[in-house]
């Protein structure tokens, strides 16, 4: 059976067709390197860890994302070892890894910034917010201590926004009654709003 030398690392990884002792063409899984092995990776690890993350700093503004992306080219490099047939190249595929990375992640930054809606120019502030969420609360506080009829005929005249005629014909009463459960609710509600206040 014919011993195979091995090739050195500066020669191309094409290999000259050779046979094995059964006449069969030797592969060239055989005859090159086998990639970068997981001791090589784990020592480039330890030494380069730091200088990946300042390059990634570099591209990135937080200590978190720059921390993430390094340890995902670690685990893509990892995972594709076997295709770095030159160990000495194992540092320039994780720069490599390391700037494609940082793009991704600032490509989608940019994409989640540009999809926020932007607030509109005459939003009330936060506090203008909190103000009428008091009121809001207020008023169906106040509702609910009405009468059912004068609620009823307030909710539909001026939330459902219907005519008194309208209002008087959905709950079967004369309009006279529509007008006068509509003035004692609003001046039941006034008085309500104002003890509120």
């Amino acid at each position: 059976m014919p011993v195979i030398a091995p090739m050195p690392a500066t020669r191309p990884t094409r290999v000259p067709s050779q046979r094995d002792g059964a006449g069969q063409p030797a592969s060239a899984e055989n005859a090159v390197a086998a990639g970068t092995t997981v001791d090589h990776l784990t020592e480039t690890y330890r030494a380069h860890y730091r200088s990946l993350l300042g390059l990634a700093a570099l591209l990135l503004d937080d200590t978190a994302s720059c921390e993430d992306v390094v340890q995902e080219a670690f685990i893509r490099v990892h995972s594709a070892r076997k295709r770095v047939r030159d160990p000495e190249k194992t540092l320039a595929y994780l720069r490599q890894t390391v700037v494609n990375l940082s793009r991704s992640a600032l490509r989608r930054r940019i994409l989640g910034l540009k999809l926020l809606s932007k607030p509109m120019p005459d939003m009330a502030s936060a506090e203008e917010g909190a103000y009428d969420q008091l009121e809001r609360d207020s008023l169906i506080k106040a509702m609910k201590g009405l009468q059912r009829r004068q609620r009823e005929v307030l909710v539909l005249r001026y939330f459902a926004d219907m005519t008194e005629a309208q209002v008087a014909e959905t709950l079967g009463i004369s309009l006279g009654s529509v007008k006068a459960y509509g003035s004692r609710g609003i001046a039941a509600l006034r008085i309500a709003m104002e003890a509120a206040a």
